[in-house]
């Protein structure tokens, strides 16, 4: 059978998303859904024990993944040293709310009540690309309970007119929707030529579609909505002061954008 017809039978997405679910589970993590009240629920992984000898670590995914797909292939990294907690952002998995807000405060405080709904009251976090937005954004307005921050690949600095000066590597806010919500298999391959350095040498269209089919298709507008709020009218003058004493920030944005341009105002 060829892969094109194998395709219409078998998803390899699919598959390899049960995969990841399994390796949480056997992780020591549990798949927990929460109300938080005001249409707004969110998922999470969450320690099946929360052990209190052991410090907690958040993990905060990108755009282009939910919490299993960012981490999966490092959670064993973390499960040995940390109460490991893992959310899916926003319209992202199985995270979602009927209020209007796409700011990634909102994410941020929405991830906060998630948190206090588990009894975590001290943590510290990593955030990858989007998710660097919403944890530094978690670190600005929750200081005391946020301990540590590591932002990777995450231009908080960046301003909208950082668009018109050339620093990105796509030309417009609908561009960068685009790529980064990929519904056809060339819009997908441009994405990943912007976010990997070792490429696959043969990406075929019919695999490229499974992908997109699987976890491209949820919340496409809500998502749109989410790139454009990032970055419209966004002015460094007006990113908040943040006071945790430990911080690690990796250069260079998963989305393309280059963002050593600027410093944390730390």
């Amino acid at each position: 059978m060829s892969p094109i017809k194998l395709s219409k039978w078998f998803s390899f997405t699919a598959s390899r998303d049960w995969f990841y679910r399994y390796s949480f589970t056997n992780a020591g993590l549990s798949s927990v859904t929460t109300n938080l009240g005001d249409g707004t629920v969110m998922h999470c992984w969450v320690p099946k024990i929360h052990k209190h000898s052991k410090p907690t670590l958040l993990l905060i995914h990108g755009f282009g993944a939910n919490a299993m797909w960012q981490y999966g292939e490092h959670l064993h990294h973390f499960t040995t040293r940390f109460n490991v907690y893992v959310p899916d952002l926003l319209f992202f998995g199985r995270s979602f709310t009927s209020r209007p807000e796409r700011t990634e405060s909102f994410q941020a405080s929405c991830v906060m009540k998630l948190m206090e709904a588990h009894g975590v009251l001290r943590l510290s976090l990593v955030g990858i690309s989007y998710g660097g937005f919403v944890g530094y954004n978690m670190a600005a307005q929750f200081p005391e309970a946020v301990e540590r921050v590591v932002l990777c690949c995450a231009g908080v600095c960046l301003e909208e007119k950082d668009m018109e000066d050339g620093l990105f590597k796509v030309s417009d806010l609908d561009e960068a929707a685009s790529i980064l919500l990929p519904q056809k298999p060339e819009k997908l391959r441009q994405l990943i030529s912007l976010s990997f350095v070792k490429q696959a040498r043969v990406m075929p269209s019919w695999f490229l579609s499974d992908f997109i089919n699987v976890m491209c298709k949820g919340f496409v507008e809500e998502r749109r909505e989410l790139i454009q709020t990032v970055l419209k009218y966004r002015s460094l003058s007006d990113l908040p002061v943040i006071k945790q004493r430990k911080l690690l920030y990796v250069l260079e944005d998963d989305f393309g954008f280059s963002t050593d341009k600027k410093q944390f105002r730390h």
